[in-house]
């Protein structure tokens, strides 16, 4: 962790929109769960889960499979069709044209399916073609294969019912928007471990059927890759025996959900996720990827050592004098509606929220180790509660912020919002502030103004973070707004140093 006169250094010395980089192992730092890839000329592109948080499905881009930028996303604005869990989302190219499948949740009964949508670029201008496979319960982690001209889609079936999962398949139409036929089921989880996010390869002869096994998120997650292959597209697969193939190692835990691609000097990767050990699930699944190789027992494949290659995580250094708003902002959509004005060096962050929400409008981006300092500067004073903020979920939320010439350490848990601190502040001048989070799972705030020192407010039932976790997607650290609509916080600057 960087002292606290570095990050102001390194803030003065670079008055714009940066990113400083370092080496956590990850490719894509911070919870960017279920990738997939696809290679457009030179260039690689990977779209993730975004779970709960808007815009939908980041996407970034690489010119070598390790150093990775965000470009956008694909949706700015929800499908009309859909109402959160925005999932496992799958690439691919007919002519020249991008599909994206995706799932998330049908807003008339909260059940999760696939959708599709197009676009000729792989990073931005998708349009929705609504929902491609409504099945039982749920249907969900969409995976397209070619078979000679003969296009495939799978995705996994009775997740929420009482009986095995399986993994089934349908004829896709050559337009990529309808099925055609009957449905088939190619794998059944006979012993009940879980199976999901399946990719295929074809060689020598066999189809190769990569999947996951076991339970995918959380504290107690299990996740594994496995492999089994038939000669049929159909099926029947025969199980690996050496099941599996990419399990945990020494750093990281709990891989799995992926799809392949081509190295540049031809090499097959797998870009996955896994969770960090060290910070268990607070950086959420991490994008890594590790390197296919066919040296097992009779041609089946196994992956290289379990190597994975390391990429560079990304300091943030935001002060709001570029044209858009950084491409690493996210907001939970179900819960708050964020009016965001940037211009001339501030940033304006007001807006609505959802009945019930105690916590108000965060404006997020993804912690992406177990120890960071963030930090702003709140340049007005009124009656709402303005500052910086780690966030859950709505009900869950820790932060400090400034509010009728007080500094206010405050917390939400359940429904209930509580003032954890205040300490007197002057309103002729801007407020400093300062949110960190050590390598332990506690959160520290400060404040100051002018050149006075920093000061700590503090709790005396302490700050950790531990119940900020979700299950799915980790916590984010940001810009927060808790008042009337006709109020606004104005920030100049926000850095967050890992």
């Amino acid at each position: 962790m960087k002292k606290p006169f570095l990050n102001l250094l390194i803030f003065c010395l670079f008055p714009f929109a940066i990113f400083a980089q370092r080496n956590p192992g990850a490719v894509i730092a911070g919870d960017f769960a279920d990738p997939s890839v696809i290679k457009v000329d030179d260039t690689y592109f990977a779209v993730g889960t975004s779970s709960e948080w808007a815009p939908h499905f980041p996407v970034f881009k690489s010119p070598d499979l390790k150093n990775w930028q965000q470009t956008g996303y694909v949706f700015d604005k929800a499908p009309e069709w859909t109402s959160g869990s925005f999932w496992a989302p799958e690439y691919y190219k007919i002519k020249d044209t991008y599909y994206l499948y995706y799932t998330a949740r049908r807003k008339s009964d909260n059940t999760s399916y696939i959708g599709v949508a197009t676009s000729k670029y792989p990073d931005r201008g998708f349009v929705d073609h609504g929902t491609l496979i409504t099945f039982g319960k749920e249907a969900i982690d969409a995976f397209i294969f070619d078979d000679g001209g003969q296009l495939y889609i799978s995705f996994k079936a009775y997740g929420l019912d009482n009986r095995p999962i399986e993994l089934l398949s349908s004829k896709l139409s050559a337009d990529g928007l309808h099925l055609e036929g009957e449905l088939t089921s190619i794998l059944k989880d006979d012993q009940k471990i879980g199976m999901e996010g399946q990719s295929i390869l074809k060689k020598n002869g066999y189809y190769y059927l990569f999947y996951s096994a076991g339970n995918c998120c959380g504290i107690d997650c299990s996740y594994n890759v496995r492999v089994a292959r038939s000669k049929s597209i159909n099926g029947p697969y025969e199980k690996y025996s050496g099941n599996p193939i990419l399990t945990e190692n020494d750093q990281w835990k709990c891989m799995g959900h992926g799809t392949f691609v081509k190295g540049t000097d031809g090499r097959e990767f797998y870009l996955h996720h896994a969770y960090n050990k060290k910070s268990t699930i607070l950086t959420g699944r991490e994008a890594l990827i590790s390197e296919l190789v066919w040296s097992g027992p009779d041609g089946w494949p196994a992956f290289k050592a379990q190597e994975i290659v390391g990429g560079k995580a990304q300091d943030i250094h935001d002060n709001f004098k570029t044209a858009e708003l950084g491409k690493y902002w996210q907001w939970d959509f179900r819960n708050s509606t964020p009016l965001i004005k940037q211009q001339n060096g501030g940033l304006s962050l007001s807006g609505t929220v959802k009945s019930g929400n105690e916590t108000g409008i965060v404006l997020t981006t993804r912690p992406v180790s177990n120890h960071f300092v963030a930090e702003t500067t709140v340049l007005n004073h009124n009656a709402a509660l303005k500052g910086l903020a780690f966030y859950g979920d709505a009900n869950a939320a820790l932060g400090v912020g400034v509010q009728d010439g007080q500094v206010v350490l405050w917390q939400v848990q359940g429904k209930g919002f509580s003032p954890l601190s205040k300490a007197p502040i002057s309103k002729s001048q801007p407020v400093e502030l300062r949110l960190s989070l050590d390598a332990e799972g506690s959160c520290q705030f400060y404040y100051r103004q002018g050149k006075a020192e920093w000061k700590q407010l503090t709790a005396a039932a302490g700050t950790k973070a531990d119940k900020l976790m979700q299950w799915d997607r980790s916590p984010r650290v940001g810009l927060h707004f808790k008042g009337a609509q006709s109020l606004n916080a104005q920030f100049a600057g926000f850095s967050m140093v890992n």
